[in-house]
């Protein structure tokens, strides 16, 4: 996957838990020794697919990070986090969701404070590790599908297709005594993670990326 390989690409890689978006960007930058891009980070936690961009093709971000996400879920029933992930601080209520159906359509979320977006000019999560709390922003998302594939006594697994920017992790907190335990992107627009590494021509995006700035 890191091998040297022509600039002006898309890279698909497949991140493992226990490190972050940056440091599989760091790694492709330093062995390919160009500009690298990417089209929405995960949590260190989840798992999944990254889409990077590699030298001139990282002027195509703008087109990439709203495309819609899929992810594999599972929700830890009877517990709830401080942050709604296995980072947090865990507390085992016993209680267990009355439901486990999960909102779909529009839905209206309040950004957690682990969040990388910027609220008084500085990254909500870099507050959050001073212990800093404020106020986040809220916004509307939109959650195409929420699939229940299975569950037990203490935990239950979901199918999530939904809008870029949507938080599953708050999606799960909606079911009440219950946090994201684990998180996998399996897909992003046409792109999955069964296809990871793979390395691919910008001309795969001429369906939703002007024509000129393919040259």
């Amino acid at each position: 996957m890191l091998s040297e390989q022509p600039a002006g690409a898309i890279l698909l890689c497949d991140k493992p838990a226990g490190i972050t978006s940056h440091d599989m960007v760091a790694q492709v930058r330093r062995a390919r020794r160009c500009k690298v891009g990417h089209t929405g980070t995960l949590d260190p936690f989840a798992t999944g697919l990254l889409v990077l961009l590699l030298g001139p093709a990282t002027k195509l971000q703008r087109f990439l990070t709203e495309l819609p996400k899929t992810y594999l879920a599972t929700a830890r029933l009877g517990w709830r986090s401080s942050t709604g992930d296995p980072e947090g601080e865990l507390v085992e209520t016993g209680h267990l969701p009355d439901s486990l159906e999960l909102p779909t359509g529009t839905v209206r979320q309040r950004l957690p404070m682990t969040s990388a977006v910027r609220v008084g000019g500085e990254r909500l999560y870099r507050k959050a590790h001073r212990g800093e709390t404020v106020q986040t922003p809220q916004r509307d998302v939109e959650v195409f599908r929420a699939e229940l594939l299975g569950h037990d006594a203490l935990s239950a697994r979901y199918e999530v297709e939904c809008s870029a920017g949507t938080y599953v992790r708050t999606l799960i907190e909606t079911l009440g005594d219950a946090y994201c335990c684990a998180l996998r992107r399996t897909a992003i627009g046409p792109f999955e993670v069964r296809d990871a590494p793979e390395e691919l021509s910008t001309d795969v995006l001429a369906d939703f990326v002007p024509a000129d700035l393919l040259r």
